[in-house]
């Protein structure tokens, strides 16, 4: 049976190791590190997966902003990394991850969300979509296609030209 936690409950180490298992140790040069570098994750919307006590998987969302040409910052909540421990993935832990973040979201998301992912898997399951992200713009490589995002709670998402970074 798998218990979801806050991932304030969990030792950070626990979750390094997590994130290092399922992304590599060379994962802080992706553009998502940039993007929410510096930031701490939103407790509200962050869980952890625990199954027989140990950790197996978790979800991390971090405050970041649309910043227009004009200097005017919309807020956004990015969601990533959904880590699974690497013998566990394909289990529906992460999609348990999701699933429970998104229910969180319709009440404590303080603005849309966004993430760079795979569109037919999040978009499928998630209903994330590029239809508002087709101007915004990372600080860093990425593919165009994979700049997903979703209203929730309330709170719609900026369409025009913009550049997503900390908040």
């Amino acid at each position: 049976m798998v218990e979801l936690l806050p991932l304030s409950d969990i030792a950070p180490s626990a979750v390094e190791d997590i994130l290092d298992a399922a992304f590599g140790a060379d994962r802080f040069g992706r553009t998502a590190y940039r993007i929410r570098q510096g930031m701490d994750a939103v407790p509200a919307l962050s869980f952890a997966a625990v199954e027989d006590g140990a950790l197996v998987g978790t979800i991390q969302c971090w405050p970041v902003a649309h910043v227009d040409a004009v200097g005017a910052a919309t807020p956004l909540v990015m969601v990533g990394p959904v880590a699974v421990r690497p013998d566990l993935q394909r289990t529906g832990h992460g999609r348990t991850l999701m699933a429970h973040m998104l229910e969180a979201a319709e009440t404590e998301a303080d603005s849309g969300l966004m993430m760079i992912g795979d569109p037919e898997y999040y978009g499928r399951f998630f209903g994330f979509t590029a239809d508002a992200t087709g101007a915004w713009d990372l600080p860093g490589p990425y593919e165009k296609r994979r700049l997903l995002a979703r209203a929730v709670n309330g709170h719609g998402l900026p369409t025009g030209a913009g550049m997503i970074g900390p908040r």
